[in-house]
């Protein structure tokens, strides 16, 4: 399945989920209404690679430089996200976990996994 997971700021849960769908076998990127920071977030990196996962060359980027048509669904982490120019297929209304301790990171990401998991059935 192609993904592409959109939130506002891209730098914790779009990027946690761009990497624990890669690492289930699905096409994923991620992108923001407004990335503003040049990296992910310490504790989004951190998660990932806890569980293996390569955070090498992520970062945020613009939601401006992807088309929803090249992607089987496009999914907002749940900040209210409004892509004028782009459909959202789901809203996983996830709390941000941005400036949280690494367990509420930890949390989140073990939540979109299920969430990814319950796509593949």
């Amino acid at each position: 399945m192609r993904l592409l997971f959109v939130c506002v700021g891209n730098s914790c849960r779009s990027q946690m989920a761009e990497g624990l769908a890669r690492s289930m076998g699905h096409f994923a990127d991620s992108a923001g209404t407004h990335p503003s920071s040049t990296s992910i977030a310490s504790n989004a990196k951190r998660y990932l690679e806890s569980r293996g996962i390569s955070s090498e060359g992520m970062a945020p980027k613009s939601v401006d430089d992807f088309s929803a048509e090249d992607y089987d669904m496009v999914i907002s982490m749940g900040c209210g996200v409004h892509c004028p120019s782009m459909k959202i297929d789901e809203d996983w209304e996830l709390e941000d976990p941005y400036g949280s301790e690494y367990e509420f990171y930890k949390t989140t990401a073990e939540e979109i996994e299920r969430r990814l998991k319950l796509l593949e059935q």
